[in-house]
């Protein structure tokens, strides 16, 4: 039973206990006084009566029409004249009750008043005895009044009790259902934090829950400060920062299989010309400064992510990706200053830094773009060179030959509609968690993956129409196969529109069963702005039960801290850390505590871009709950 029911029984019970008691006792001492009067009364009466009759000849009839006329006045249920034996002389009586008050009552009041009696006297001699009875019509009328009168106040007494009660529990209520969403979250752990209560115990309560948040978010940090600072010691190059040739391969082959739009970019090589003579020549800590302010440098020209993808290939080689960065022209500007930066570090030293350009582009290979950054780095070192840059514009087959026509095949390829791959997402017994479903668009008479689109669709501001598009044709997979959970991605961009969630919360509010069966996933570049447009997004369709997922999450992540209230179903850990992870054993303490970190949270840990068997019995064996990838089959 609900608060409001309760309260409002328990004012009901008061109320009638109070009108009952009170009832009584009005009734009791009403009746009392009213028998006392009546009773004063009909003596008063009887004496007045016999008096004027005893003056009077003791005539039978003019005796009888006295006692008429006194009677018709109204007030009297009988009057009676008795001879000296008792003998009845004249009676008049009134009828039965004729009133409006009904029976129980008058039976519940029930007067009890003695008949005024009085001696009549005919000179010295008793002539007879006067017996009179007034009338109770009237007090059982009045005291039906009071009684109406009092209930009628009762009733309104208890409407307006009842309506402030509704007022004061709705007060009550609303901190005390924000305690309960925390309670309730707290226990699915997301541990998020409400305004305090003014009511002084649900404010403990807030206070205690809000502590445990707080507390809980500190460890997130914790933990978390203390994962980067082991993956730093096993992938990152002590001297400069840097990731090591292993982690940055990796991390390459990564980008080049992915299907997004950071498959697109560009590579920067340096290299330091004569670094035995420099360190000759400066030393070994002035050239490990220089190495340092050389890579702070290169790293600047990344914006685009929290941490630069820059690795230390050998002693002087140093390689920079820079994801979603296609105009080499707008580049060289920025770069070269870098350079002068670097340059101008160790000042009166001859600091030869020569450096090669490559665009990469989805589906590469690895060995022939580093093949052509080598041959550009050959020649940027050569005395001939006019600068220490040399680029390489590679050939670069595309759909189309303009701006205008990619953006006509694009806005009608997403109105005909995507369509979905499958592709399986298995726990350790080989069970399906949910399908991955990354879209394709029909360009060019041929269905296209994302990873040629995508960085098209970026650059035109078409990812909300897009994302519309691939949910609308999940839902019609999912009313074909509803048993099947099936995981769309959302871009950044999409969440971060208002209009998009909007209009995605009213498509699925449409089919409510099935949307239950959608795990959304976003990628791991969140800034602080798009983890509140994610925060907003989950509030809004977690009441449909669709889950929500990360997806790319590198070892460099540290933001579960801030989303440790959004409600996260899983993370998909990179392939970058995934990649040969049977042979390395900082990969599998990376992924191991990553696991165990998101485990303490309710979350489960995805492995992204599974290659071989040997990977995947390693997986599990770090605690991963899933994993997804070209060698992940069903059985």
């Amino acid at each position: 039973m609900s608060l409001i029911k309760q309260l409002w029984l328990a004012i009901i019970a008061l109320l009638l206990l109070s009108f009952v008691g009170s009832l009584a006792i009005s009734i009791t001492s009403s009746r009392d006084y009213i028998e006392q009067e009546v009773r004063i009364k009909n003596e008063d009466n009887a004496t007045t009566l016999a008096l004027s009759m005893s003056q009077l000849d003791k005539d039978l009839v003019i005796l009888e029409l006295l006692i008429s006329a006194q009677f018709d006045t109204g007030y009297y249920r009988s009057i009676l004249l008795r001879d000296a034996e008792g003998e009845v002389l004249v009676e008049r009586r009134a009828g039965e009750y004729s009133g409006n008050v009904p029976a129980w009552f008058r039976s519940l009041v029930q007067f009890d008043v003695p008949t005024g009696t009085a001696t009549i006297q005919d000179g010295w001699r008793q002539f007879g005895t006067l017996e009179l009875e007034s009338q109770h019509s009237y007090a059982y009328a009045s005291l039906w009044r009071s009684m109406l009168e009092l209930a009628g106040w009762f009733v309104l007494a208890g409407a307006i009790s009842l309506a402030i009660a509704t007022v004061m529990v709705r007060g009550i209520k609303h901190p005390l259902v924000r305690v309960v969403a925390q309670a309730k979250d707290i226990s699915a752990r997301r541990f998020t934090t409400i305004q305090e209560p003014r009511t002084l115990e649900l404010r403990e309560v807030a206070q205690a829950m809000n502590v445990l948040s707080a507390n809980v978010r500190q460890m997130l940090s914790q933990e978390s400060q203390k994962l980067d600072e082991l993956r730093r010691h096993l992938q990152h190059d002590r001297v400069t920062g840097a990731l090591n040739r292993e982690v940055l391969m990796g991390r390459l082959a990564s980008l080049l299989g992915s299907d997004d739009a950071r498959a697109t970019g560009l590579m920067v090589m340096v290299r330091v010309q004569a670094l035995e003579s420099l360190n000759d020549q400066l030393g070994h800590q002035a050239t490990d400064q220089l190495l340092s302010t050389l890579v702070m440098e290169l790293s600047a020209l990344e914006t685009s992510a929290d941490e630069a993808l820059i690795g230390r290939l050998n002693g002087s080689d140093f390689l920079l990706m820079l994801p979603l960065e296609e105009a080499p022209d707008s580049l060289l500007p920025r770069l070269q200053q870098a350079l002068d930066n670097t340059t101008t570090s160790v000042p009166d030293t001859d600091v030869r830094l020569a450096t090669a350009i490559v665009a990469y582009h989805p589906d590469d290979e690895r060995g022939p773009l580093l093949a052509t950054l080598d041959d550009a780095l050959a020649e940027a070192e050569s005395d001939s060179s006019a600068t220490n840059i040399a680029l390489r514009q590679r050939e670069q087959g595309s759909l189309f030959g303009n701006h205008n026509e990619w953006r006509t095949a694009l806005t009608v390829a997403i109105a005909q509609g995507p369509q979905l791959a499958y592709f399986p997402v298995v726990d350790a017994q080989n069970r399906v968690l949910h399908y991955e479903c990354p879209a394709r668009l029909e360009l060019a008479n041929a269905w296209q993956t994302a990873g040629l689109f995508i960085p098209w669709v970026t650059r035109f501001a078409l990812e909300p129409a897009l994302d519309i598009a691939v949910v609308k044709q999940a839902l019609v997979q999912l009313e074909t196969n509803p048993e099947q959970s099936i995981g769309v991605n959302l871009s950044i961009a999409s969440i971060n529109n208002a209009q998009f969630v909007n209009e995605l919360r009213l498509l699925l509010e449409k089919q409510p069963t099935l949307a239950s069966k959608l795990c959304f996933e976003v990628p791991a570049t969140l800034t602080a702005h798009s983890i509140g447009s994610l925060r907003g997004l989950c509030s809004a369709l977690r009441p449909l039960g669709c889950q929500f997922g990360i997806e790319h999450v590198g070892a460099e992540f540290t933001k579960l801290a801030d989303l440790h209230d959004v409600g996260l179903a899983y993370l998909k850990v990179d392939s970058s850390l995934i990649r040969d992870i049977h042979v390395s054993n900082e990969q599998q303490t990376i992924v191991r505590g990553m696991a165990t970190l998101c485990h303490s949270l309710g979350i489960q840990v995805i492995a992204e871009g599974v290659t071989t068997s040997e990977e995947l019995e390693s997986l599990f064996r770090t605690g991963v709950d899933g994993a997804t990838g070209p060698g992940v089959r069903l059985s």
